[in-house]
């Protein structure tokens, strides 16, 4: 489950990243979240600290698992 979780927040911190990039660089926000959410830019670094704190939490059950 943990490795799941690994993948779903490598998906949500490319999502996070996106988003961000697109307000600053562009007009828009990249990414699929700005087609369900009116987000602003700070909410696009936190979902990329979610997704990055998802991505290591389940990188950290597969280094345990082999142990």
């Amino acid at each position: 489950m943990r490795e799941l979780m690994g993948i779903v927040g490598i998906v949500v911190a490319i999502q996070g990243v996106l988003g961000f990039s697109g307000l600053v660089f562009d007009d828009q926000a990249w990414g699929m979240l700005h087609k369900w959410f009116d987000l602003p830019s700070a909410a696009y670094l936190g979902i990329a600290a979610v997704g990055l704190a998802l991505t290591v939490w389940g990188e950290s059950g597969r280094k345990a698992g082999r142990a």
